[in-house]
């Protein structure tokens, strides 16, 4: 086998993921809603009109983050950061979940305590953080359910939204499931259009041997379409095979040739309905961008207590 099956293999962790990274896009939509960031005319007005408008809101507030469906949770370790944005020592959360934990509908997830002008105004960014990456590691669950046990593990893509990637990474991760390259600066893959792009349709062999020149410490990922592209590949020593578009009886056709000899990976297409059907076939890794382009928002909702 070309390459240590722990090359291939990432989750991201909370503890990977970048403070100051995660600081600057809470402060940018933190702006958008207070200051119209994004407009080229700013607002005459700025901060929230709402809020102000109150004579004399209590000196204390407290209210609970719930979820109103089954789901599995993620992106409760910001909420701290969120509300420092927003004031230091004005408000503190409590959070009663850690992320990757599946819970009930009514399930308390955290309890948001302190100014209550600060937690309004905090209110809505809070939520779109939470319900956005409870709703991928949700999805991504479903479909590591819907691919099932077995050797074949669930990979995304970098299909993610811009500047959310590692935040929606790690929401894979916390659904269960597992990160495919985080960019490119940490595989080689050499897909069709790079291919084509190279003149090199026809000769796979020395595109494959210039990758593991070049970049000896990265794994090589090769697309093919066609089984005939397969002796050339795994002459060059490439580590993954993705078999793009190749439905389940060719793929186990492709896995008899490869015969261990590379690390397989099927992509193009997969769905939550579709994902049962490589499940048994012998893969190494699955791939679809369904885990975050087709998630859906997790339904949460802020309770205040009177």
């Amino acid at each position: 086998m070309p390459a240590a099956l722990d090359r291939l293999l990432l989750r991201l962790t909370w503890d990977d993921l970048d403070l100051a990274y995660l600081r600057r896009l809470v402060e940018l939509a933190r702006d958008e809603d207070l200051s119209g960031l994004g407009l080229r005319q700013k607002p005459a007005r700025t901060g929230d009109q709402s809020t102000a408008t109150l004579t004399a809101p209590p000196r204390l507030g407290r209210a609970h983050l719930v979820a109103r469906t089954e789901l599995v949770a993620c992106g409760l370790p910001l909420l701290p950061l969120i509300l420092s944005v927003y004031g230091p020592g004005r408000a503190s959360v409590q959070t009663l979940v850690r992320d990757g934990h599946r819970v009930a509908p009514g399930q308390i997830l955290a309890t948001l305590e302190g100014d209550p002008r600060t937690l309004l105004a905090a209110e809505r960014v809070a939520l779109n953080f939470l319900q956005r990456l409870s709703g991928v590691a949700t999805a991504a669950a479903a479909h590591v359910a819907a691919l099932g046990p077995g050797r074949t593990r669930l990979l995304d893509t970098r299909k993610t939204t811009p500047g959310y990637r590692m935040l929606e990474k790690y929401a894979v991760a916390c659904g269960g499931a597992w990160n495919h390259r985080l960019g490119l600066f940490d595989r080689v893959m050499l897909k069709d259009n790079h291919l084509a792009l190279l003149g090199a349709r026809g000769d796979l062999a020395a595109a494959v041997a210039r990758a593991k020149k070049a970049a000896p410490d990265l794994a090589v990922e090769v697309e093919i379409d066609r089984l005939d592209q397969l002796p050339a590949v795994l002459a060059a020593g490439a580590d993954v095979i993705l078999l793009d578009n190749f439905p389940p009886a060719r793929i186990k056709k492709a896995i008899t040739a490869i015969a261990g000899r590379a690390f397989t990976e099927a992509s193009g297409g997969i769905t939550l309905k579709t994902l049962p059907r490589y499940a048994g076939l012998g893969l190494d890794f699955v791939s679809t961008g369904a885990l975050v382009h087709h998630a859906v928002w997790a339904d949460i909702g802020l309770d205040w207590q009177t």
